[in-house]
């Protein structure tokens, strides 16, 4: 790749688009211009010039060649969760040895003492840093790192002996959630603190995550004070961390406790898709957070009867909302359209039905601006999605009439954007606490983890809830999740909570049965679906409750359980 090319990938004066070729290259001939980026043999990314860019960019480029944004999900759970009983049976004492745990996050403070092995050395294989621009990269660095920089075991030694260690791997974490993640699922014991990871004697290897480009900030009205992260990157995150094991030989559990509220919610976009090919790889695991939108009241959930009365949807836009979007996916095959009324009353009638159209929708007493993408057929779902993006919305009750033409009952969801991407106070009156499990949680394959609080045995408030739009069991499991001890960014420790910390204590509980299964050679092939499969058989369930559901998937970790059920089998043959 060229210096030209190289730029594009980081330049804000370039928008990321993915596209679907299918192994086709004659597919991608009309993209030559734009610096077409293979991904794999399904998508490639394309860099389109800002200046060519116009307000039609997704019906001329489709729902889902727009990269999605991701914000962050953020001793007693390693109790909760059997690891402390497994870690006392001499012939099971599983602490990761051998296993890579693969971080896609917020980077590392290599520096922590926590993220080195007993003789002093880092645990840290590599940090591939998206943001920082070397001219000094080693040329033989593997695959796909040809952005940012990568800092391999050697340098990061070499630092953390220096007096100025940042002189010499200037990659850190500002936010700090990447620490946490990797702390919890592979942290060194401290024992004046109290802490451990579920995994200490297992190796880190890190992703630091660019930041989304302003573009996509601008299009998807996010604030520009919060983190969020492009599909695109974390798709060139997951191929650094499995290429890298490969070339190894070693096996990877995979932490993913990022979410997005954009999307179909089912496994048909391109991050869902990629991460359940990957979780199918022999030797790969992979956790995935179910987000914490469960108590949100951002998602409206209804049915239309055919040639029915249209479904009313309340939505409350609270102070100091400045912008915000808004989308409506339907299930086919009845046709959905909406009109809509401002709080103070200006009235908009329904969207005229188009196979793909953009419109802008002005309230002109109030100064907000809708601008609305309308897909009859979305290419990569086939449901109709209507997207409409507020700009300055009024405050107040805004009231919504969707309308549905169609011989057969129809459904549809709609979908506010996740976390702190949209202010507590604009919600949906009449919301549905349901299917509310955030991108990738729905992705088939990984295990979804959703959090829990081992003190008393209660679902984490705000956790996200399922199914998943089309049905499948998420979340799947349930993992410690409410104030979990983690590594802070000056060398202290704090409490966190949410199912991003579950997912991560998830991916070091997979490291253990990785350990087991591909390290010490009883299953060597061992995938995500095995060890997904292994850890329901010994999960705890509460009589009181029929399972799956959708609050606590198949129930909650029990990983001493597991291997004791497997014993107790072995032993009965």
């Amino acid at each position: 790749m060229t210096s030209e090319e190289s730029y594009k990938i980081i330049s804000d004066d370039y928008v990321d688009l993915i596209v679907k070729y299918n192994g086709n290259p004659i597919a991608l001939q009309q993209y030559e211009q734009y610096s077409v980026h293979i991904l794999n043999d399904s998508y490639a990314v394309i860099y389109l010039p800002k200046a060519m860019v116009t307000v039609n960019l997704v019906t001329k480029y489709n729902y889902f060649s727009i990269p999605q944004c991701y914000s962050l999900c953020s001793q007693q759970s390693l109790d909760a969760s059997g690891v402390t009983k497994l870690a006392r049976t001499s012939t099971l004492n599983l602490r990761g040895e051998g296993v890579i745990v693969g971080i896609i996050d917020t980077g590392i403070d290599y520096t922590n003492p926590v993220f080195r092995h007993k003789d002093g050395t880092t645990k840290i294989i590599s940090i591939w840093d998206q943001e920082i621009t070397s001219e000094n990269q080693d040329p033989n660095i593997v695959y796909p790192a040809f952005y940012g920089t990568v800092y391999k075991s050697e340098q990061i030694n070499q630092a953390i002996q220096s007096p100025d260690p940042f002189q010499i791997v200037p990659s850190t974490d500002e936010i700090g959630h990447g620490t946490w993640m990797a702390g919890i699922a592979a942290g060194s014991e401290d024992q004046e603190n109290e802490f451990v990871g579920v995994v200490p004697d297992a190796d880190i290897l890190v992703v630091k995550l660019k930041l989304a480009k302003p573009f996509y900030r601008e299009f998807f009205l996010i604030p520009a004070t919060e983190p969020v992260y492009q599909t695109n990157d974390i798709l060139w995150g997951l191929q650094y961390l499995v290429d890298t094991a490969r070339e190894l030989h070693r096996p990877l559990s995979i932490c993913v406790s990022l979410g997005s509220s954009q999307g179909s919610h089912d496994n048909s976009d391109v991050l869902n898709t990629m991460l359940s090919i990957a979780a199918d790889f022999p030797g790969i695991a992979i956790t995935v957070a179910a987000g914490n939108e469960g108590n949100a009241r951002r998602h409206f959930y209804s049915t239309i009867e055919p040639n029915g009365e249209p479904v009313t949807v309340d939505l409350n836009v609270g102070e100091n909302e400045k912008g915000f979007t808004m989308e409506l996916w339907g299930n086919p095959p009845m046709i959905y359209t909406l009109d809509m009324r401002s709080p103070g009353g200006e009235y908009k009638s329904r969207i005229l039905e188009n196979l793909a159209k953009n419109q802008e929708v002005v309230f002109v007493f109030e100064r907000t601006v809708i601008n609305i993408d309308y897909f009859m057929v979305e290419a990569g779902t086939g449901k109709q999605v209507i997207m409409l993006r507020f700009k300055n919305p009024t405050v107040g009750n805004w009231k919504f009439q969707v309308y549905g033409r169609g011989d057969l009952k129809g459904d549809f969801h709609i979908w506010l954007p996740s976390d702190h991407l949209i202010t507590e106070g604009t919600y949906f009156i009449n919301s549905n606490a349901y299917t509310t499990v955030t991108s990738p949680g729905n992705s088939i394959v990984p295990i979804t983890i959703t959090a829990y609080n081992p003190s008393n045995d209660t679902l984490f408030s705000d956790a996200g809830r399922g199914y998943s739009a089309s049905g499948e069991v998420k979340p799947g499991l349930a993992a410690p999740g409410v104030n979990l001890l983690c590594p802070t960014l000056n060398h202290e420790y704090t409490l966190v909570s949410g199912t991003g910390v579950a997912a991560a204590h998830a991916a070091g509980i997979t490291a253990m049965v990785l350990e087991w299964s591909v390290v010490q050679g009883n299953v060597p092939n061992m995938d995500t679906v095995g060890i997904k499969k292994f850890l329901v058989r010994g999960a705890k369930r509460k009589v009181s409750l029929d399972y799956p559901n959708r609050d606590w998937g198949y129930g909650i970790i029990d990983i001493y359980n597991s291997f004791n059920i497997l014993r107790s089998d072995v032993m009965n043959k």
